[in-house]
């Protein structure tokens, strides 16, 4: 289990942190017609973020130990 929290964290972190960055998200809800929603795709990826880089550190911490 702890290395599949692990590896969750990591990969969300990752995804999450290319939306954030980059504008794929942008280029995508573009594309699909959703591109009024580009607004809010910061009030939902910036703590979707910082919850995914928690539960890394989380997962660091138990593998520690």
């Amino acid at each position: 289990m702890r290395n599949r929290l692990l590896a969750t964290g990591i990969t969300g972190t990752v995804i999450t942190a290319l939306c954030c960055v980059t504008p794929l998200l942008v280029f995508v809800f573009s594309a699909i017609g959703l591109s009024a929603m580009t607004v809010w795709l910061d009030l939902i990826l910036l703590p979707l973020l910082l919850v995914f880089v928690c539960l890394t550190v989380y997962a660091f911490i138990i593998r520690k130990r």
